[in-house]
Order: structure tokens, then sequence, then C-alpha cells
């Protein structure tokens, strides 16, 4: 009887299937060595050598498969194809007690669960490859040394319960910078003048953006004021349009390259909803189940089988107008993928038009659609468009020169399978055009001018962290669902509306790692030391001097800062003009594991405490459309215009707003804006109000606007 190791129960399942009789097919359950929970575990003066232990959980399961691997004709590791997969096949060897060198002992991957790929994969085994094992266990020294060395420091000069990582606060970092970066943005105004035109007696109406004023190009910020808008407005009143140039070029838009783990994870964030972890969680099913190839993976790569496969199914079911002379072939752009293996892909490529039903779970079956119509369409033919740009102007007046542009599709392509979506709404690059001709005179329907406000860049999504941190090199395939995870378990991260916020204990631990150990969440470093890695999978660096060089610079300096950093520096506590009930000492403001609170000044000795006032508490009136000042209370008892029922407070997409409580019967409602009793501190007349974009983003100006333009995107309540 042949033994085969795999990870999974429901891995083990499938293959035992394929194998017959002569196979014996076990699961280790993940990982059976590991360093210690609750110590170091890395002798650091013996060149790191790691403590591993036998994982508590999988001592039953090591039990079991040591009988089973006495009795073994031969033994197959086959543990996943990634640098973890080979670590635990290593792992196995010593918690089995078995020698290396034992001939029975043979190593064997594959990148999908199917008859002829494990069929294959036990045909040609190999030996354990020690590089591979040595960049793992690098990396779970690395990750250990900074992680049980630094995260104590943040206990005693933060508050307890925090954590750092090499990948992790660097991720944090990110977060907190862009939203200072979103804090600090100052809105600016600026006016797009737009024209609505037809040809003479046509239904068809598009819009033409005002791009030339006196022979100069006008961009996006050009005209900064409602003067100036209506001034060209004055000067275009009554005018009569014609076409001074059409010009059409043919476009390809190709399509995106197969999945690998990164844009699986941003595609079904965007379009199904799903956070990194739920989508690795549902992937690794399908792909346990032999649905899917191997979802930890960098390359673009297909098999020569699975590209004649999908190249079948394209001529069959779309025909050989949507079948390239040559397949498709993606350059991976992730630095050092590893080739040899293969994009996410179906492993088989027979089901009915529009997918097969693979899963009786929907959320399963979802990952599933997507994952095979963006492999099938990467192998189609390109989408192919006419794009039309019309340049356009006043027939007196052609001192001002506006641009319509359009886009006409030829031919779907790939387009009528899958399209790939986008992380944020973008402008749509123009609908499709009438037949223009040069000269052509045009009727005007509308002259728009439209105030706006510039924007800035939006929070993170799960998605667009992934590619940040993807672009950056900053950790690898494996990494990017656990570290999301990991940052809103420890409370430094929370999602509001799918974007990342960072809470105040983030902004801290960021602010004192940067200023005192600037290497661990710097993002040339963090991409060095990944490099470095790879530099030991590939054989060209030992993995302990690439540590030792590390760790030494690090601890010399973890020592210094231990005796330098004083907590109140960091984290000072903030005093009130309260005193406690119960003792009558100042009550102070403290930061605790759950963020800050109201805490007698006397602790130990007196423990009273209470939650901090809220914002909303602090806020104390509201200003509604027509000027009127009102408490909040007496601004839902308001009577409605339209039908004299009373107005009440609701919440929507935008914040709060008022509405008639006969809705849906009477749909009159009301805006609500924000007044925060500050004065503008610009013109020192106005008041700081909240004001919205036409987007709904939330900005806060002087009540005075337009005579004063003061603007700023920072909450005043905070």
């Amino acid at each position: 009887m042949n033994l085969v190791i795999v990870e999974s129960p429901a891995k083990a399942k499938t293959i035992e299937k394929y194998l017959g009789k002569d196979f014996k097919v076990l699961a280790s359950f993940g990982h059976v060595r590991d360093l210690p929970q609750k110590e170091l575990g890395v002798d650091i003066k013996n060149d790191f050598v790691p403590d591993y232990q036998i994982v508590p959980k999988v001592k039953k399961v090591i039990s079991e498969l040591k009988k089973a691997a006495n009795n073994a004709g031969s033994i197959y590791l086959a543990t996943d194809l990634d640098r973890e997969g080979e670590a635990i096949s290593w792992h196995l060897l010593y918690a089995l007690k078995i020698k290396p060198d034992d001939s029975r002992v043979k190593r064997i991957v594959f990148s999908e669960i199917t008859k002829s790929a494990i069929e294959r994969a036990v045909a040609q085994p190999r030996g354990i490859d020690l590089r591979l094992v040595d960049a793992q266990q690098a990396r779970r020294v690395l990750d250990r040394l900074v992680g049980y060395k630094l995260s104590p420091l943040l206990w005693r000069k933060v508050k307890s319960g925090l954590s750092a990582g090499r990948v992790q606060s660097v991720a944090v970092r990110l977060i907190v910078e862009r939203e200072r970066e979103i804090r600090g943005f100052k809105p600016r105004e600026y006016w797009v003048l737009a024209v609505d035109l037809s040809k003479i007696n046509d239904d068809q109406i598009f819009r033409a953006f005002l791009i030339e004023w006196d022979g100069k190009s006008v961009g996006k910020l050009d005209i900064k004021d409602k003067k100036t808008a209506e001034e060209i407005k004055r000067a275009l009143k009554d005018a009569n349009y014609k076409v001074l140039a059409v010009e059409k070029r043919e476009a390809e838009r190709r399509p995106a390259a197969p999945f690998i783990t990164s844009t699986l994870q941003m595609e079904a964030s965007r379009k199904l909803g799903f956070s990194a972890k739920q989508t690795m969680m549902l992937a690794q099913k399908l792909y346990e189940n032999g649905h899917i190839t191997y979802m930890r993976t960098d390359s673009t790569n297909l098999s020569t089988e699975a590209v004649k496969a999908i190249r079948g199914i394209i001529s069959s079911r779309f025909g050989a107008a949507y079948l390239p002379a040559v397949s498709q072939t993606y350059h991976t752009k992730t630095k050092r993928a590893q080739e040899a293996h293969e994009a996410i892909r179906p492993t088989h490529f027979d089901p009915p038009a529009g997918g097969e039903k693979v899963s009786s779970d929907a959320r399963e079956q979802k990952l599933y659609d997507i994952i095979w119509r963006r492999t099938l369409a990467s192998q189609m033919r390109p989408a192919v468009f006419e794009v039309i740009d019309a340049r356009i102007s006043p027939e007196t007046k052609e001192k001002f020169v506006f641009l319509a542009k359009g886009e006409r599709l030829f031919f779907d392509g790939f387009i009528r399978l899958y399209t790939e979506g986008k992380d944020d709404e973008i402008e749509a690059s123009g609908g499709e055009l009438p037949q223009l001709a040069n000269n052509e005179k045009l009727e005007c329907h509308n002259l728009i001018a439209d105030q706006k406000f510039t924007e800035p860049s939006k929070r993170y999504t799960e998605a667009t962290l992934v590619k940040k941190l993807e672009s950056l090199g900053i950790g690898r395939p494996s990494t990017y669902a656990p570290t999301i995870s990991t940052i809103q378990d420890r409370g430094y991260v929370v999602s509001e509306q799918k974007r990342l916020l960072p809470t105040e204990i983030a902004e801290i631990v960021t602010d004192l790692l940067i200023k005192h150990f600037a290497d661990i969440v710097d993002y040339q470093f963090t991409a060095k030391m990944e490099d470095e890695l790879d530099d030991v999978a590939e054989g060209k660096r030992e993995w302990v001097p690439v540590i030792r060089d590390f760790y030494e610079p690090f601890a010399k300096n973890l020592s210094a800062k231990n005796k330098e950093i004083d907590k109140s520096d960091i984290v000072p506590v903030e005093e009130t003009k309260e005193k406690c009930p119960e003792c009558g000492k100042p009550i102070v403001i403290r930061l605790g594991r759950f963020g800050k609170f109201m805490a007698c000044s006397g602790y130990p000795e007196c423990k009273f405490s209470k939650p901090l006032e809220s914002k909303a508490e602090k806020k104390s009136s509201l200003v509604v459309d027509d000027g009127e000042v009102q408490k909040l209370s007496e601004a839902e008892g308001e009577k409605c215009e339209k039908c004299s029922s009373r107005m009440i407070i609701k919440e929507g997409r935008f914040g709060k707003f008022l509405a008639c409580e006969n809705y849906p019967k009477c749909k009159n409602t009301k805006s609500i804006v924000e007044k925060f009793g500050q004065k503008c501190p610009e013109c020192q007349e106005g008041e700081v109000i909240q004001r919205r974009t036409k987007k709904g983003r939330v900005f806060w100006g002087c009540s005075r606007y337009p005579k004063c333009k003061y603007a700023t995107w920072e909450d005043p309540a905070k």
C-alpha cells in the first residue's frame, strides 16, 4: 500500500478516487510543526535556529500518519506547490521521524486536482526542494523576530493588544497616509462649460465640452469661478454651431489576463463584494474539489492543453470570428513570478454555454463563474471600436472650440463574454455620436456651466490596497488576505462602505514606527526584503546571513528605543474640566484597548471610568436649506409643506436628511447641513457648514460662499 499525504481532508477524498485501491490518501490538516505560540522560539545566538514544535491540534493526526507511514511501500508528499507547501512536506518528515534520504519518500506537485494531473505527478516524483524550504523558513523567522520583539514595545509604550509585522505595518501606513492626504486636501472650485447639440431636425442629442478659448487650451481647472463661466455663457448666448473637423480612428481593447491571486481578490471585491479572506476561502474549496487550478499563484501562464481546450470552445460556441489566429500570451507583471505555475483557471472546459454548475454554495458558484468567463475571454479576439473626435465651434465665434467624443463598437470580441471591473467610477469616454460632416451646421439645445470641486484620492478598498501592495513589490500571493484580515482584527483599520479607514491607534502606531523604526514601514526596504527572500528560494543567497543582516541593527535600535521612548510623549493624557464623582480628582482622557475613554486621574486607587462623549453629542445645531437654525429635535417636528404631516430624520447614502413620515405616498425630502459654530478661518465672518459635491461627497466650507471660498475635506468635529 502506498501512502499519499496532502494538507486537507477535502483534497484527500478527491485524490483518493483518482488513484485507486493501491493508494491510501491521508490529510495532515495543514502545518504539523511551527514555532511555539508563547515564546520567541528562535535561537538568536545560534544562527537563528528555530525551535519547531508539533502543533498541539495535530498530535493525534501525526500518530495516525506514523502508523500508515511505517506500513507504506512509498510515501508521497503531496502538499501544495508553493514555498509553504514545500516546507510542510519537510516538516512532515521530521514529525513522522522519517529520514530525508529514505528511498520511499517522494515529493509530488500538481496545479490542479484532476485524474490526469495526479497520475502525471505520481509518475514524475522529485525530492524536497530545500531552497524553497529555506525561503519559507527565513520568512517565518523574520516575521517572528519582528512580531515578538516589536509588539511588546507597543504594549508598553502605547497600549496592550497591539501587534507589528513586516507587511502588516506597511499596509497600515498606506491607509493612514491616504487618510491624511484626504484630510489635508483643499477642494478647488472649477467650472465645466458644455453645450448640448444635435444635427438639424434630429432627436439624438450629444454633449460637447469647451477645450479652447482664444487660441489657448482649456484644462480641467482653468475656469476657476462663476464669474468667468457666466462671461463665457454670455458670449455664446444665441450662438449657432458648426462642425470644424471630425477625426475617426480604429482602436482595439484587449482582454484582461487570466487570474492570478491578487487579481482574483481584486475582481471578486469589485464584482461580488467578497473580502480577500472570503475569496481565498471559497477558492480553496473550489481547488480542493477539483474545479480550479491552484489559487496561490503569480503567473498568468496557461498550459498548452488548457489553451487548446479553450480555443476549441471559443470556436464551437462563438464562431471562428472570435478566435485569434494565434493564442493570446500575457507577460506577468509581478516581479519574480513563478512562471512554472499556471494562472487560476477551471480544470476542465466542458460546461454548457454560460458556465457550469459546480457547487450548491451560491458564493462558490459565483466565484467559479467569473474564473470560467475570464479564462475563456483571455483567449478571445480583442474588441474593436471606432473612436470619434468632433471639434465644434460657434459659427461667428471660432475663438471657442468644443470637443464631442464618441465611440462605436465595430466588433465585440471578448466583451461578449467578460469585461474587467473598475476600482472606482470613471467618466465614460463618450456615447455613440451621430454621423457628422465637416462644416455641418448643428442645433443648440442647452448651454451648461457646471460648478465642480476637485476631490482627493479615494480611500483604499481591499481590492485597491492589494493592487498597491503588489505594485510596490510588498507581500506575496499568500500574504494579502491574512494581512488585510489581521489589520482589521487588531483594530488598526475599520471597513465602512467597503472603504478602509484607519483608527486613531493606527495613526499613533504608524507615527511611532516611522519615527523610531523607519525600516520596518519603509516601502522600498520591505520590498527589498521580499527580493532577498526570493533570492533564497532561487538558491542565490543563504537564509541565515539575510536574517542576520536585518536583525543585528534592528535589535540594537530596539534596545535603545525601549529606553528612549516615553509613553506620555506618544499618547499624552488629555485633561478635562470634569471632577471624578467618586473621589473628586480631575477626570482625564486616556487611550485604552478599545479607543479613548474618560477616567479618574487617581487610577489605580480610584477606578472610575466612563465612555468618551461622542462627536454627535458635541454637535449643537443644524441648519436646513432655508437657513433657519434648529435643534435636531426641533427639525424633526417640522411640518411637510406638501401634505402637512410630520418631517422625520432619516439616514441615507449621504447622511441624515428630513423626509415626510408618509413616504412613499409623499416623497417630500429636505437636506440637513450640519453647522459647527466655528468661524471661517479665512474671512472670520461666515461660519463653517457642511456641504456636498454633486456626487454626494461631504466637505466643509464657509456659509458666505461664493464671497468666501474657504473649503476643506477635514471634519471640523475632529
